[in-house]
């Protein structure tokens, strides 16, 4: 599955995520709307969660996943948390929201929903069933592993889920606790 993050450049580079995995050819930043692919939108704001059902066509054969998926890109929308607004998702696609996840990253660390962009690629990938690429993005960071040991049995369970209802039920027990 290709990454795409639309990059508004308003973090501290040097702890910006999205160019780390762009300097390492792991994922493609653009810099307008236009020029961002349409595809499956990361979007906090977003009204239905992710689930495995977003990683491919509705009408696509469980063969035919894999090849479905790859036409399919992953986009996420790099910004610093204070500008994150509704506005700043405009993107074309799919707009979906991570389900509850803790984040690893140093700034975050332990904080639910406020992961970076390679935490949350990483996320969506495991929840389609990716964990390979998941690892190979987050290997870039030494806090990287951290993110999937601590969410470890949440991306399991919603990569286990049929479509987005079910992926919103797993959650609460999160949240609940």
């Amino acid at each position: 599955m290709d990454l795409h993050v639309r990059y508004e450049g308003d973090d501290d580079p040097d702890k910006c995520t999205a160019r780390k995995l762009a300097r390492f050819d792991l994922a493609e930043l653009h810099r307008s709307d236009r020029a961002t692919p349409y595809g499956v939108v990361l979007n906090p704001h977003a009204e239905r969660a992710l689930s495995p059902a977003d990683g491919a066509d509705e009408d696509a054969s469980a063969a035919d996943t894999d090849a479905a998926r790859e036409d399919r890109p992953l986009v996420a929308l790099d910004c610093s948390w204070e500008s994150a607004g509704e506005a700043r998702f405009s993107l074309p696609g799919e707009h979906r929201a991570l389900p509850y996840l803790v984040a690893a990253n140093p700034v975050n660390f332990g904080r639910p929903m406020r992961l970076t962009t390679v935490e949350a690629l990483a996320a969506a990938l495991c929840i389609f069933g990716e964990t390979d690429h998941a690892e190979r993005i987050l290997s870039k960071f030494t806090w990287g592993g951290t993110f999937l040991e601590l969410n470890e049995e949440p991306l399991r369970r919603y990569g286990d889920c049929a479509d987005s209802a079910e992926v919103v039920e797993i959650q609460a027990e999160y949240i609940d606790r």
